[in-house]
């Protein structure tokens, strides 16, 4: 009974995991769109009516910022990010996973302290002071770091290799 409920219980997860890639991959590509006709207009209006908008300009950097953020996430979660193996490709199988698990480990425990914990820390900080652009409150940029790293530590316990054989030990 209780080994049928852990399967339930990682489904769902595997479920939800699913639908937070499906939205991060979606806000992507509407950040990629909305950054296009930003930059876009800002071109024409600087090089043809000589008149730069600095809105846009300022608008298009804080997405990219998400956008940054929020694909490194997705990519983390698809297994997909950089990796220089040269080193991990030399040692023995069981090295190998040795130095994965110490990897995943090392991401985790980064994306916990220094982008949930410190990323929260900073945009509570900075909710007072308004960019003079935008008239938006500079902690919503900053949002995004601990956003991005719950995203992270997320699909870092869901998709751990080993997350369903320890809950059976």
């Amino acid at each position: 009974m209780q080994q049928l409920e852990q399967n339930r219980f990682f489904d769902y997860l595997e479920k939800v995991k699913f639908a937070l890639d499906k939205l991060a991959a979606g806000l992507c590509i509407v950040i990629v769109a909305v950054m296009t006709v930003l930059i876009t207009y800002q071109v024409v209006s600087r090089y043809i009516f000589n008149s730069p908008s600095a809105v846009s300009e300022v608008l298009s950097r804080y997405l990219f910022i998400w956008l940054i953020l929020l694909a490194g996430a997705y990519v983390f979660g698809l297994r997909e990010h950089m990796a220089i193996a040269y080193v991990k490709l030399k040692c023995s199988p069981k090295m190998q996973i040795i130095l994965d698990m110490i990897s995943e480990l090392a991401t985790a425990i980064f994306a916990l302290s220094i982008m949930i914990i410190g990323g929260y820390s900073a945009a509570l900080r900075q909710m007072w002071q308004l960019d003079s652009a935008l008239q938006i409150p500079m902690g919503a940029i900053y949002a995004g770091i601990p956003i991005s790293g719950a995203m992270i530590v997320f699909i870092f316990s869901t998709t751990s290799s080993n997350s369903r054989a320890l809950c059976t030990i």
